[in-house]
């Protein structure tokens, strides 16, 4: 029962391998495989096969790489909410109450969570077979980076499923998981692609130590889920929902969060005790004195503390490394892409959820106002937060100011891309919410579509300069940079502190006349947002003017 009629991993498996999201995403991710190597086939009409080809190395490990970073992304969606949904559906306790080991549960849950990751990558071996041919790789080198990608991806699973254990919101675990995982996958990336010149090296380091270190994360991490489940703390669903602040403030350990000190009150303001005033929001009101912190502050009290670590680590790059000082926003982006649609793309579908949407909408508070109190709620915590990762940045260019004094431009670019951002993720949730029936569905479409505005035309970008060095960037490749925040910071011009020259990280120095330019694409880009924010707030108003569309989801 435990690995070959384990009912849990039958029943996950039904649920993830039979719905038309799980083909649709395997066809998605061929498709985009697929178009990789066709774009990097080589051009000549006669090839050397007796020599070892190196472009073809560099395709075989691009292509890795590109499947794993997408696979890595998966991974939580797939896992975080594996026993998180469990306590949402209050089917937690009667799982508990089976006859089946916790160690027999958590095993299913872990390897239902994988074994879709697992199939996507053996679905693209054909693939990368056609790519053989060409030399340079050899079979060996493939299986070890298959073998590679099945250690991290179950390593990622487990952290995943971890956090599911923890909290009792899907959102909540699902921002946990990619907090933790991100560095970890962008470790290993720069492991694979920087010692792509040492390919015996790397892999022996894949079949040697990489399971050395993998095998004991995952072993403990198992022991603790299981663990949890054999005596657990969260069970009984009557009166969780809502957590006392003042109980939480003495059982919680490390950071506290306390609503009436400052900074706090910024993002948790104290809940009211007085009557409210005539001209306040009460759907904002709502949001921030009570419903968004309802469940408790232990994921806001990670994402703060792990999110300090990292804006501690990347303080350097703004002071020895000015050429590069545009990872440093890119890093505060992404911290906000990842918190801010929790706060905004379940504001929608948990009244769904609860059953108090028609309520809502049936009272005499205006659409414009409804949206706009959920809104700027989400809008208010993502933001401070964001806010406060972001005063290493403000702190590394004070100590070299003289470097950024050249290019003050730029440094104002670096806050209008933050600030962009948080509004950008806080619509595009809202409007998610709007569609959705599901919290954890309007989660990941919201992520969904932040991945392919974001993450894909920066990374076209990469592909057609490290592949296609001789041929030009295609103008749909230019046009979709304007939606990237990560395309316009790394087309800001910059100082190179060493040669104390203008340049633009990636393409070399500039001369101070083609600033303009540069800084015409940025404007690109915030006319771009803007615009599409606009249209994005229309349709989600007019959604809500015709109550009926947001109330049954139905589009």
């Amino acid at each position: 029962m435990f690995v070959r009629n384990n009912p849990v991993l039958h029943r996950e498996l039904m649920i993830n391998l039979r719905t038309d999201r799980s083909f649709l995403m395997l066809l998605l991710f061929q498709m985009v495989l697929a178009g990789v190597i066709y774009f990097a086939w080589p051009m000549e009409t006669r090839l050397d096969l007796s020599e070892k080809s190196q472009a073809n190395r560099e395709l075989v490990d691009f292509f890795f790489l590109g499947q794993f970073v997408i696979a890595a992304l998966l991974a939580p969606s797939f896992a975080a909410g594996s026993i998180c949904g469990e306590k949402e559906r209050l089917t937690y306790e009667m799982l508990l109450a089976s006859p089946l080991s916790t160690a027999a549960v958590t095993w299913g849950k872990w390897m239902a969570s994988v074994t879709h990751l697992l199939l996507m990558m053996v679905a693209s071996l054909p693939i990368v077979m056609l790519c053989m041919p060409l030399g340079g790789v050899s079979p060996l080198e493939v299986m070890g980076g298959y073998f590679g990608m099945t250690v991290c991806l179950l390593v990622f699973s487990m952290i995943s499923l971890t956090c599911s254990s923890i909290f009792s919101r899907t959102s909540s675990a699902l921002v946990t998981s990619y907090i933790v995982i991100l560095p970890l996958l962008l470790l290993a990336a720069a492991f694979w692609f920087g010692f792509r010149n040492l390919a015996t090296f790397r892999l022996q380091f894949v079949l040697g130590l990489l399971p050395v270190l993998a095998i004991p994360l995952c072993l403990g991490l198992f022991h603790f889920v299981a663990n949890r489940m054999l005596y657990p703390p969260d069970i009984g669903s009557e009166g969780k929902e809502v957590l006392d602040q003042e109980i939480e403030k003495q059982e919680v350990v490390g950071l506290y969060i306390d609503r009436n000190a400052w900074p706090d009150r910024w993002f948790a303001p104290a809940k009211r005790s007085t009557l409210m005033e005539d001209h306040i929001n009460p759907v904002y009101d709502k949001e921030m004195r009570s419903e968004i912190l309802s469940q408790g502050t232990l994921m806001m009290r990670v994402l703060i503390q792990v999110g300090f670590v990292l804006s501690v680590l990347l303080l350097p790059t703004l002071y020895f490394a000015t050429e590069y000082a545009f990872i440093f926003p890119c890093y505060i982006v992404l911290f906000n892409i990842l918190l801010g649609p929790v706060f905004s793309a379940g504001a929608i579908t948990s009244e769904r959820e609860r059953q108090t949407l028609d309520l809502l909408l049936t009272t005499t508070l205006s659409p414009w106002t409804i949206v706009l109190g959920k809104m700027m709620a989400g809008f208010r915590v993502s933001t401070v937060l964001t806010l406060l990762m972001a005063w290493p940045l403000v702190l590394g260019i004070v100590l070299n100011f003289q470097q950024f004094y050249m290019v003050l431009p730029s440094v104002g670019g670096f806050v209008v891309l933050i600030l962009l951002t948080c509004v950008s993720t806080t619509v595009l949730g809202m409007f998610c919410s709007s569609v959705c029936r599901k919290t954890s569905h309007a989660i990941v479409l919201t992520y969904s579509l932040v991945l392919l505005l974001y993450f894909a035309p920066p990374a076209m970008e990469f592909f057609f300069r490290f592949f296609l060095p001789s041929s030009t960037t295609p103008a749909v490749v230019e046009f979709a940079s304007l939606f990237s925040p990560f395309s316009a910071a790394a087309r800001l011009p910059a100082v190179n502190n060493h040669l104390n020259q203008l340049t633009i990280p990636g393409r070399g120095p500039i001369m101070a006349t083609e600033m303009a330019g540069y800084y015409w694409h940025f404007g690109g880009y915030v006319l771009v947002t803007v615009v599409g924010l606009a249209i994005v707030m229309g349709v989600l108003i007019a959604r809500f003017n015709r109550r009926w569309l947001v109330s049954f989801g139905e589009g």
